[in-house]
């Protein structure tokens, strides 16, 4: 890098963990380096994300630059997803099309750094993908963006999940609220969610739960005659209306966290001895939600949104 280049340095903060660490461990560790937090606002992130946002600038000391929307409407009339689900034919957004997240995440950052590349500056964003997470990439730039680099000091230095638990304890932030029911921040309606934290969202948040419900209902006449739902295809958020339906999704859920605390204690036993004393290990099921349901952390969801 030449020393006559303009730089100017970024991190994205998602409201979650890992980026909060990474935002922490950046402050202690390169002091020198003068960093412009940003967080892309949807518009429709859940309130302890923005507490937590709020929290982070209090102990960075440094404010956070919120881009794209910080209201939900485009105008007094039409809300900002209501505009984006009409573009896209009424076809809600999925793992296959995840156009919430080129709309709502990515193009918002481009726009805002496109004005330095183009004055000449090299922008380094950093990136909260820890060591214990090899399969994971970051964002690409495109073929217009030579002069923007990309940069994952947690993989660098074999930070892992354990480092950044431990980076947002001893900063005396600890984890976002929203980890005492849900696994990522992100939209309300975001369809990586399992389907326990639509039985919660539900429960905590009936009002963005109906408005998931209202969007289902959009969705049902899309242009191409398919409707994806958010929980799955047959499975629109109106079958939460049944108790009994409810009941299951615990049961199940219940079932497999239990299946998962058997594991991961076969796996301590073989590690410490199989007639060594092993305590009793507290298990928070929103940090291990991917896990539990047999896929990798982030189950393929994009940073950009809940890292």
């Amino acid at each position: 890098m030449s020393t006559n280049k303009k730089v100017k340095h970024v991190l994205g903060l998602s409201g979650g963990k890992d980026s909060a660490a990474l935002a922490i461990y950046m402050a202690r560790e390169y002091p020198d380096i003068d960093i412009d937090y940003f967080f892309t606002d949807t518009g429709y992130e859940l309130p302890e994300v923005y507490k937590f946002i709020e929290e982070l600038e209090s102990l960075l000391g440094k404010n956070v630059l919120h881009i794209n929307h910080t209201e939900r409407f485009v105008n007094n009339d039409v809300k900002v997803f209501d505009k984006l689900l009409k573009e896209h034919n009424n076809f809600l957004p999925s793992g296959r099309q995840r156009w919430c997240t080129i709309r709502m995440k990515l193009e918002p950052f481009e726009r805002w750094i496109k004005p330095f590349l183009d004055d000449g500056y090299e922008v380094i964003s950093y990136v909260g993908i820890r060591a214990d997470e090899p399969w994971r990439e970051g964002y690409s730039p495109n073929q217009s963006q030579t002069n923007l680099t990309i940069k994952m000091p947690f993989a660098e230095d074999g930070i892992k999940k354990a480092g950044v638990l431990s980076i947002l304890e001893s900063a005396g932030i600890g984890l976002p609220k929203y980890y005492e029911w849900r696994s990522r921040s992100g939209c309300t309606f975001c369809f990586f969610q399992r389907k326990i934290e639509w039985v919660r969202l539900m429960e905590r948040y009936p009002d963005a739960f109906e408005e998931a419900k209202a969007f289902e209902k959009q969705a049902e006449s899309s242009d191409n005659g398919e409707t994806f739902y958010w929980m799955g295809p047959n499975e629109p958020l109106t079958t939460l209306e049944n108790p009994a339906r409810i009941a299951q999704i615990k049961e199940n859920h219940e079932k497999a966290l239990h299946r998962f605390e058997k594991k991961k204690l076969r796996e301590r036993k073989r590690r410490l001895g199989m007639h060594a004393m092993v305590d009793e290990e507290l298990l928070i099921d929103t940090l291990s939600m991917d896990e539990i349901y047999d896929d990798v952390e982030g189950g393929g969801a994009c940073i950009t949104c809940y890292k």
